[in-house]
């Protein structure tokens, strides 16, 4: 048995602990703080539950402290929130729940202790430990949650059907801590996720990815990735990424199965980075596959410009989801549009021109784009995947090479589109745009270096060819 006293030797807990006594409320700390003293994982988060009224308790906490300004009271949902020190401190009076169908949001009434904790989602976050004077530091867990944590196992405290009916968030947090925790969902609760996955429509698509990408920021996202198709949940809200699962047969000609593909490239690159839109760059390279998939007699399986048409619904994605349309979704969209560029380098010979035009598209990106590619390489032929490896390593040392010669990366033209104009006293134009794209064509070809007397020396030739005259010389 743990011994809590050492886990509640701070102040936030004397302070609560004499307001109980002032007050003659009973009161306990619940939830995620209590579980995670379990799971040797520091909390910042304290959930406290009052038998009685929370606010008016947390109000006495507060004045205790001598931070009564610094409480926010929140009587909708009657709770209040302390920030304190490195804490933030929640207050809520124990209350049972009644839910309608078509409605999260429940009905409130006050309640006991035993009857606050059976509505709680999980039994690993059903357990409490009393900040009462005749019994505190006790470990209160009628559900047996401390027997799950040992037994890693996410199981609800009463029946999961009524559950996730009433709450349908709960079935993405159930996927969400097992993938987290490295936990299996029990039988009776992944059917009956099963059974209500449909009501995950209920919920906001931003509560819903607010689990969705702690999923996906764990250690192993795929695991939670394929539980969500497994249930059923993902195709309620996630339908592009649901239709890539499965494996069509032409001829005795089967195609991989692109959803697994996609997941085991997400957990490889999860392996080496932590940064969450690179993973989504994995999660959405393939997209397109279902939109681009033929059958070819003598070629086999072609999903021929799913990079192209992936970039393209990077954007409508992102919006329907509600993720961030901005800086962060343009990076995911370049990567998969670049995401089979990197790989065509490495079945031919690696020519400068073409390390160059990667270099000068992917910009300070390429390092991501190199690790997103060498992830995508999942073929069960080790020797190909070996070779793989090794050409990627020659397209690395080119870009390295490249880089220092000609200075790609984020390139900005030595010859500006005001020094065209100038030189030759036009305005904005063809002719600007045709000098411009002759200059870089000749740069990313390597016919004149990335130096601007060279590139003001081609653009006089080029001015020249479109009948221009020379009005003024450009240093």
């Amino acid at each position: 048995m743990t011994d809590f006293h050492k886990h509640l030797d701070n102040r936030i807990f004397d302070t609560v602990a004499e307001a109980a006594l002032e007050t003659g409320m009973a009161v306990y700390v619940i939830g995620g703080w209590v579980r995670d003293i379990f799971l040797n994982r520091g909390s910042g988060d304290i959930d406290i539950v009052v038998v009685g009224s929370g606010l008016e308790f947390a109000s006495a906490v507060a004045g205790k402290l001598g931070k009564k300004g610094d409480l926010k009271i929140y009587r909708n949902f009657g709770t209040a929130m302390l920030r304190y020190r490195s804490w933030q401190v929640e207050f809520v009076g124990a209350r049972r729940e009644s839910y309608r169908n078509d409605s999260r949001k429940p009905v409130v009434e006050e309640a006991s202790l035993a009857e606050d904790i059976s509505r709680r989602d999980f039994t690993i976050n059903a357990m409490a430990v009393s900040l009462n004077r005749d019994d505190f530091g006790k470990l209160i867990d009628p559900f047996g949650g401390l027997s799950d944590l040992e037994n890693k196992l996410i199981r609800t405290p009463l029946d999961p059907l009524v559950t996730y009916s009433d709450d349908p968030l709960r079935m993405m947090r159930a996927i969400r801590f097992a993938t987290q925790l490295d936990f299996e969902i029990d039988p009776a609760s992944f059917d009956a996720i099963k059974q209500n996955a449909s009501r995950i429509g209920i919920v906001s698509i931003e509560r819903v990815m607010d689990e969705f990408n702690k999923i996906m920021l764990s250690e192993v996202p795929g695991k939670g990735i394929k539980m969500l198709r497994a249930s059923g949940l993902l195709k309620h809200f996630f339908p592009e990424l649901d239709e890539l699962y499965g494996v069509e047969t032409f001829n005795g000609n089967a195609h991989k199965d692109n959803f697994f593909h996609t997941v085991q490239v997400l957990d490889k690159l999860a392996q080496r980075t932590g940064d969450l839109w690179l993973r989504w760059a994995a999660l959405l390279h393939d997209i397109a596959k279902p939109l681009t998939k033929k059958y070819v007699e003598g070629t086999g399986w072609t999903f021929h410009g799913h990079e192209y048409l992936g970039s393209k619904m990077v954007e409508r994605i992102f919006r329907r989801l509600r993720l961030p349309v901005n800086e962060r979704m343009k990076y995911v969209r370049k990567l998969v549009l670049l995401h089979l560029r990197p790989i065509a380098l490495t079945e031919s010979l690696v020519s400068d021109s073409a390390v160059r035009r990667l270099l000068f598209e992917a910009g300070d990106d390429i390092d991501d784009l190199m690790m997103l590619c060498e992830a995508d390489i999942t073929s069960g032929n080790m020797a190909k995947v070996e070779r793989y490896l090794e050409n990627f390593a020659v397209v690395r040392d080119k870009l390295r090479e490249i880089e220092e010669k000609d200075k790609l990366r984020n390139w900005q033209p030595p010859v500006s589109g005001e020094d065209i104009m100038q030189a030759f006293s036009i305005g904005p134009g063809r002719e600007v745009g045709m000098i411009k794209t002759a200059i870089r064509e000749a740069i990313l070809d390597g016919k004149i270096p990335n130096q601007r007397e060279q590139a003001l020396e081609l653009m006089y030739s080029e001015g020249e060819k479109l009948g221009l005259r020379v009005s003024k010389k450009i240093e």
